[in-house]
C-alpha cells in the first residue's frame, strides 16, 4: 500500500509541475479520439473524413476551452448528415438545438460529458460514465449524460439507415418520419437514458453521505443499479441484451471507478476524527477523514572535500596585505603612509621566518 501511495504522490507531483503542458495534451488526445469516432461511424462527407482535418481540429481544441470540442463535434455531425441530405442535416441540427435549449445551458462546466458519453458507450463501458459523474460531479451531470446517450444512439441509427437515406426514391416527409421513429421508438436508448440518470443520482447521494467508505459503496451500488435497471428494462420492453457481456463490462467499470476513487479521494478511514463544538447559536458535529498520504523523502548526496594540502595552505598564508603595519622595513604605499612624518615609528622584528603554525601547536599543548 505504501508503494501505491508513493506512486500516487509522484503522479500528482508530476501533474502539478507540468500541468501547463499535460492539460492541452490530454485535450488534444480526447478531441482526436472523439473526432475519429465521428468519422468512423459517419464519414459520409469526404472533406471531413480526413486525418489532417481531424488533427487540425484537435490542435485547435487543445488550446481553446472544452466547449469548443463539443461544438466542433456537432458541426462535424451536421456536415456528415448534410452529405446524406439537407433534411437529415436539418433534423440533426434541430435535435442539437433542442438539447442545448432544454438543459445544456443549465449545466455549464459539465457539458464535456457529451464527449465522454459516446466514447464510453463505444468502448462498451457505459456504466463508467454515470459512476464517474456521480463521484466527480453532482446530479445535474445526468442531463448532459442523457444527451450524450441520445447522440450516440442517433448516430448509430443513421449509420444503420445510411443506404436508405442516400436513396432518392423517398420523399422528404418520409425521411423525416423515418428519423423521428428511429429516435423516439428506440427503446434501448431510452432504457439507457433512465439507467444513466438513476446511476448518477444514486452514486452522488451515497457518495455525499458521512459513513465510512462512502465512495467505494457508491461505486458498487452504481454498478448494481445499472445491471438491475438494464435487466428489468430488457424483460419489460422485450430488448435483447447480452447478460454475460453486461456483467463483465460492469465489473470492469466498477474496478476502474475504484482506481479513480484512489487517485481522487483516497481517504484514510482508520484515522477518522469526529469533532463536536458549539457557539452561541449552533452545535457543530464534524467528521474529519484525513487523506491517505505518505512522506516521500528525496536523498541528496553531498560530497565533502578533505582538508587542503599543507603546501596550498602555506601559500595562502603567505599572501600579505601591505596596508597593515607588518613589514616596517619595506616602504609603504603612498595611501598607507602616516600623515605625521615627525612621529617616530617603532620598528618591530622581522616576521617572515616566524613559524606561526608551530607556535600555535605549542600553545594548544600548554592549554
Amino acid at each position: 500500500m505504501t508503494a501505491l501511495l508513493e506512486f500516487k504522490q509522484r503522479i500528482k507531483g508530476l501533474y502539478g509541475k507540468y500541468e501547463v503542458y499535460l492539460l492541452p495534451l490530454m485535450k488534444f488526445v480526447l478531441a482526436l479520439v472523439y473526432f475519429i469516432w465521428i468519422n468512423m461511424n459517419m464519414g459520409y462527407m469526404k472533406a471531413l473524413d480526413n486525418i489532417f482535418v481531424v488533427l487540425i481540429l484537435s490542435l485547435i481544441c487543445s488550446i481553446l476551452p472544452a466547449g469548443m470540442m463539443i461544438f466542433a463535434g456537432f458541426a462535424m455531425m451536421v456536415g456528415h448528415c448534410y452529405a446524406l441530405g439537407i433534411d437529415v442535416a436539418a433534423f440533426m441540427l434541430v435535435l442539437i438545438l433542442f438539447m442545448m435549449i432544454l438543459f445544456l445551458r443549465f449545466t455549464t462546466g459539465k457539458n464535456i460529458i457529451l464527449v465522454f458519453t459516446p466514447l464510453a458507450c463505444a468502448f462498451d463501458l457505459p456504466v463508467l460514465l454515470p459512476v464517474g459523474c456521480g463521484l466527480l460531479s453532482n446530479v445535474l451531470s445526468a442531463l448532459p449524460a442523457a444527451g450524450g446517450v441520445i447522440i450516440f444512439y442517433f448516430v448509430r441509427f443513421i449509420r444503420a439507415q445510411s443506404q436508405v437515406l442516400q436513396g432518392t426514391d423517398m420523399e422528404i416527409l418520409d425521411r423525416i418520419t423515418l428519423l423521428s421513429d428511429g429516435l423516439m421508438g428506440n427503446g434501448e436508448m431510452w432504457l439507457t437514458v433512465i439507467a444513466f440518470a438513476a446511476v448518477v443520482i444514486v452514486v452522488n447521494i451515497i457518495r455525499t453521505r458521512t459513513f465510512d467508505y462512502a465512495w467505494r459503496i457508491a461505486i458498487v451500488a452504481g454498478g448494481v443499479v445499472y445491471i438491475v435497471i438494464m435487466l428489468a428494462g430488457s424483460v419489460s420492453f422485450g430488448i435483447s441484451i447480452s447478460v454475460p457481456s453486461l456483467a463483465v463490462f460492469t465489473v470492469v467499470a466498477v474496478l476502474i471507478g475504484i482506481v479513480v476513487e484512489f487517485f481522487v479521494f483516497g481517504g484514510d478511514y482508520t484515522r477518522t476524527e469526529r469533532l463536536e463544538y458549539e457557539d452561541d447559536d449552533y452545535y457543530y458535529y464534524v467528521k474529519a477523514v484525513p487523506k491517505a498520504l505518505v512522506t516521500t523523502s528525496e536523498r541528496n548526496i553531498k560530497k565533502i572535500n578533505g582538508e587542503q594540502p599543507r603546501d596550498t595552505k602555506k601559500s595562502q598564508e603567505k599572501v600579505v596585505n601591505y596596508t597593515e603595519p607588518l613589514f616596517q622595513g619595506e616602504e609603504k604605499p603612498e595611501k598607507a603612509r602616516n600623515t605625521r612624518d615627525d612621529v617616530p615609528v617603532e620598528r618591530k622584528p622581522e616576521l617572515d621566518h616566524v613559524d606561526f603554525e608551530k607556535k600555535l601547536e605549542e600553545s594548544l599543548k600548554d592549554l
